[in-house]
Order: structure tokens, then sequence, then C-alpha cells
């Protein structure tokens, strides 16, 4: 191998405490001509060390660490060396669930779900790695500072944005996100408040398994029942509904949730176009659209549809979204109506609901 090859590969450090675990995913990476495992850490400690010494493009994390856990190794590493970290844990052990999303909180990328060389869908888990993994090490990720509970917000913007005068009533907020999403819907939805009446449906790309951890972390944070979204349920104001695993999710006109297993749409299901397409073939123009910080296009084209029927559309500045790719292409076609950070956004909510903030 030249050294221009070399200089390519994708550097990875892998932090897991299991030997088992380890060897697993050395041998999934190691499969991959670009990924070249460059260490492994047995422990938080360990791992911050390594960090330093090896320089990795990404690292592998995982939770449930002796001593000094994911969580905080974590924010270790993004205070003192900031680099792209996946998260790997199990999503059927709720203490790992819980400290997976504290630790995206701290600043990790994503979370995906451990390897099993038993499990049925083993060669789609190794392929979602290797993906994930050369996805996610080209994020230029930033330094957080010490016990920030936020993403680092960008300079902020000078003055509020001008809605106007607002002559309609909004029966529906609908949202999409991806890489960075959990941090940022936690954010506005706890900035919402409690009188914040418009009913939320979110799609937020995940990994199978995390939803029910990841509304249960949502729900601790906003003012309003936060919940994963049941066919034929009725959406009721003042809660926040979220797709489930492996299922598109719309809405028909007499206000109930509609779920489908229906062929991916940008390679995901749910996806966020199914979403706004279902909310503005229902509602027309007395719903918003929201897309915020991800990878790919999903949600961009009919984010421009719902704009052009005359909706309210937002879509996450660049500066404060950890992947600009699902905003971005939004922006670029001229599909939002604002363009803003997530605590304008939660105010321009605010304001389109004619509520008042505490």
């Amino acid at each position: 191998m030249s050294s221009n090859d070399a200089d390519k590969m994708i550097k990875v450090l892998i932090v897991e405490d299991s030997p088992v675990v380890r060897e697993l995913l050395s041998h999934i990476l190691h499969s991959d001509p670009q990924i070249r495992v460059v260490g492994v850490a047995e422990s938080g400690e360990e791992a911050l060390k390594e960090v330093v010494r090896l320089r990795p493009d990404l690292i592998t994390m995982d939770v449930n660490l002796p001593r000094m856990d994911g969580f905080e190794t974590t924010r270790r590493i993004m205070e003192e060396i900031p680099t792209p970290i996946i998260i790997v844990s199990a999503a059927w052990v709720s203490t790992e669930v819980e400290k997976t999303f504290r630790a995206l909180e701290a600043g990790a990328l994503a979370v995906l779900e451990k390897p099993s060389i038993a499990a049925r869908d083993y060669d789609i888990r190794a392929r979602d790695l290797i993906r994930a993994v050369k996805a996610m090490s080209e994020v230029k990720v930033i330094r957080r500072w010490s016990r920030s509970p936020r993403i680092e917000p960008a300079p902020p913007a000078s003055g509020e944005p001008d809605i106007g005068k607002i002559t309609k009533r909004f029966e529906v907020v609908a949202m999409g996100a991806s890489t960075g999403g959990p941090t940022v819907l936690k954010q506005i939805l706890s900035d919402l408040p409690d009188n914040f009446t418009i009913p939320i449906l979110i799609v937020q790309h995940m990994t199978q398994g995390f939803i029910p951890g990841f509304v249960d972390w949502l729900s601790r944070a906003a003012n309003y029942p936060v919940s994963v979204a049941v066919h034929g349920e009725e959406i009721r104001p003042g809660h926040a509904y979220v797709a489930p695993d492996g299922l598109h999710m719309g809405v028909n006109a007499l206000g109930k949730i509609i779920l489908t297993k229906g062929e991916p749409e940008n390679g995901l299901c749910p996806s966020v176009s199914y979403l706004f397409r279902s909310v503005y073939r229902a509602y027309g123009e007395n719903a918003v659209g929201v897309l915020l910080t991800g990878m790919g296009k999903d949600g961009a084209y009919e984010l421009k549809v719902m704009k052009d029927c005359g909706m309210i559309t937002i879509a996450q500045n660049k500066e404060t979204s950890v992947v600009y790719g699902m905003p971005g292409e939004a922006i670029g076609m001229n599909a939002a109506s604002y363009v803003l950070p997530p605590e304008k956004i939660a105010r321009v909510l605010v304001k389109l609901a004619g509520s008042v903030a505490p």
C-alpha cells in the first residue's frame, strides 16, 4: 500500500470493553478496504489516551464502559480533542439507551445497534456500520464547552424573523431530521411552552430499536406528551408523535395517523418525504414543514412543494447543522420560508400558534 493510499484510509479507534464485540467490530471494519482499525481501547481512560496518540478519523464508542462510561468519555473527547463518534449500543438494555442519548447530547453523531454474528440481520448491520463510518468520518465536528448541555450555537442572528400578520390557523407541524437531529429536536421541544397546542409529527432517521428510548428521552425534556405514533390514532393538540421503526408515517384529512409498510423513499423508511407529502395533501396551507440537520436529501423536494402550495416552511441553518445535507438541499432549491437556528425555530412556531412564550 502506498503512503497516499494509507492517507486516504479512514482510521478508526474502537472503544469497547467486550473482547468478543471488539473482535467482531474489527472484523467488520477491516472487511472494507477503505477502513483501517488503528487501535482499540477497553475503557474510557484508555480511549482518551489513544485518541491523542492515534488521532483517528472516527471512534466507535460503547456506552457501558467500566469506571468512566461512554457518555463521560464522549463528553471529554468532544471537549479536549473533537473527533466524530458513533455510539454502538444495545437497544434492548434500558440503561444503555439512556446513556446513548446522553452521549448524543454530548456530541456523538449517531447511534447503531451492536452487531451480533448470530443475528438474522447481521449482514445488514455490518453494512450499516461500514456505511456510517464512511459518512460520519467526513463530518467536521466542533469543540464542546465543558458541561455544555446543548449543541454549540452559531453566533446569534440579529433580530427576530418577521412572520408578518398571520390570518390562518395552523393544524399541524411536520418535522424531519437525520444525523444530529435528536439533540436539535430536544432543544426545540423543550423551548416550546406548555400552552403550545399545535400537534407535531416527527420523522427522525434512526437505527431500528432505539425509537422508544428516543421518545422517552424527548418526553422528559418536552412540556407536553411525546409518544410513538400508532396507526389510526387521532392527533391531539399539545402532543408530539414520532414515526416508529420501519413504517412510513402520514396523516389523513380526518386528523388520524396512517402508518404504512411501504417501499423506502430516498433509501429510508420512515421517510420525511412521505410525511411531508401526506401533510400537504391533508392540510394544505394550514400546516408547517420543518427540515432539520441530516445527511442526504430526504424531504427537501417536498418542502419545496409545501412552500409553493403556500405553506410556511423552515430549514435549519448551516451554522447549527451537524450535517447540512437535508436542509442544504432544501435551501438550495428555495424551499424554505425561513432559515433559522433551533432556538429561533421554536420561537417562530410559538408565534404561528399564537402562544405566549414563558
